[in-house]
């Protein structure tokens, strides 16, 4: 494999411009570079998918792009500066905007046109509302999925918009010291619920009126994400065989989420009302475990470095191995504006192919967003085998799902059906059958077919 880690001008030229104008190329070109040097000495990387940086992106005339992203900012940036180290007449302005809002805001943009950003980060949940504006990648794409096996669930009419550059699963948080404290060790580390259940009633610490003050095991707020996929460990899909309509009042779905209500009510590791959000109890340390996805290695390191935590996979419901451990999803590379101008479809494309095609991109990108790579070349990377979801979750990654390009009806109506289950008392089949004949709704105006079947050791209802 060919490979490169640190990507230096290696002399190229650059004249400053001085011409001026109103549209946004032209102001680009207007303070821009002009590369020169197409031969910058470096070295061809990639496995499939290659990229050649030994060449002129727009001729080597300006040409400025908009990257718009919700979430790690430091990191999006890193990457477009190495891109713009290899052609310096290629500006890539990384605009970031908060999670709240951004599916609302970013079609509004791209409805302007030109004037939408040229590169806009993807959340899978979200396809159907960005499809219209989505350039095909100017990649083939069997040397896509050779590189990136999942791209296989993202083709349409034979072409590729976006894929997923690393894949993410949920695992259990715990604090070392409170686990410490609780006379625990590694060797202590549940394999199953009921094991679970015993360590967290260890780890929880009540006052003299019998109110939890330490919760031993915490999923407040993500109680819709911990059960969208807990059903598979009874052996129950979550679509029907056809892919169309969800089944998250099936019998399994019922388990999963008595399973969960009886965490906390009967067995009373943790409590609904003990705070609202299990990832800030955690960072107070007023919550021994939790169970969240990879994000939260990055949330960690960013806002709370010196916090010692340990991570192990998700329990099962007995020491067979399961249907499936659980579920995951794909971080998914950038979506290329169809309406961008030419020069900036151009230059984009050559970004993405960096993109896939560089290792120290992918291997940062799985260290920093708590990641198992999409590329399988990189699952035995040296530099990833301690990172904690490679190590919690990656023996058993054929054991997980991918359902599909999760349509957000699905999580939306199940964390109200959570929160009528947990807080206002309704019936727990009553509050699954609401959720599933909204979410149904919603899916047959939806052009969604779930990706359940494509599982390895699929089984229909």
């Amino acid at each position: 494999m060919k490979k490169i880690g640190m990507y230096l001008l290696a002399g190229a030229a650059a004249v400053i411009l001085s011409a001026c104008g109103s549209s946004q190329e032209e102001a680009a070109a207007s303070s821009g570079v002009v590369d020169t040097q197409a031969d910058k000495g470096l070295e061809v990387m990639g496995d499939q998918v290659v990229y050649d940086p030994n060449h002129l992106v727009n001729d080597g005339q300006p040409v400025s792009l908009d990257w718009w992203i919700w979430t790690s900012e430091d990191t999006f940036t890193a990457i477009a500066e190495e891109y713009e180290k290899i052609h310096p007449n290629v500006s890539i302005r990384v605009v970031y905007n908060p999670w709240d809002g951004y599916f609302t805001k970013l079609p509004l943009s791209l409805q302007k046109k030109e004037d939408g950003p040229a590169l806009f980060n993807i959340h899978n949940s979200y396809d159907s509302l960005l499809a219209h504006y989505l350039e095909p990648y100017a990649i083939d794409t069997e040397d896509m999925i050779a590189d990136y096996p999942s791209a296989a669930s993202h083709v349409r009419d034979g072409k590729i918009y976006y894929a997923d550059y690393g894949l993410s699963t949920g695992m259990v948080y715990y604090n070392k010291r409170l686990w410490e404290e609780a006379g625990l060790t590694e060797e202590d580390i549940p394999k199953t619920w009921d094991e679970l259940i015993e360590v967290g009633k260890k780890l929880t610490r009540f006052d003299e009126e019998g109110n939890i003050v330490q919760a031993g095991f915490n999923y407040n707020k993500y109680f819709n994400v911990l059960a969208m996929g807990l059903n598979y460990q009874f052996g129950e899909n979550m679509f029907t065989a056809d892919g169309k309509e969800a089944r998250v009042d099936s019998p399994g779905m019922k388990e999963a989420v008595g399973l969960l209500k009886d965490l906390y009510d009967v067995h009373r590791i943790g409590d609904k009302d003990f705070g609202t959000d299990s990832e800030q109890s955690f960072y107070q340390e007023q919550s021994a475990m939790v169970f969240m996805w990879g994000f939260l290695v990055g949330n960690l390191k960013t806002n709370y470095p010196n916090l010692e935590y340990g991570t192990f996979e998700i329990p099962t419901v007995s020491e067979e191995v399961p249907y499936a451990y659980y579920r995951y999803n794909g971080e998914s590379t950038p979506g290329i504006n169809k309406n961008a101008s030419p020069a900036q479809k151009e230059a984009a494309q050559d970004f993405i192919r960096f993109f896939l095609a560089n290792d120290a991109v992918q291997i940062r990108l799985s260290q920093e967003g708590g990641l198992i790579p999409a590329k399988s070349a990189l699952m035995e990377a040296p530099e990833l085998k301690d990172t904690p979801l490679v190590k919690a979750a990656g023996p058993h990654i054929d054991r997980y799902i991918w359902p599909g390009a999760m349509p957000a009806t699905l999580e939306t109506n199940l964390k109200i059906a959570g929160e009528d289950i947990l807080y206002n008392g309704k019936d727990m089949e009553k509050a699954l059958k609401t959720a599933n004949d909204i979410i149904n709704v919603d899916l047959a105006n939806q052009d969604f077919t779930a990706s359940e079947n494509l599982y390895a050791f699929y089984k229909s209802e």
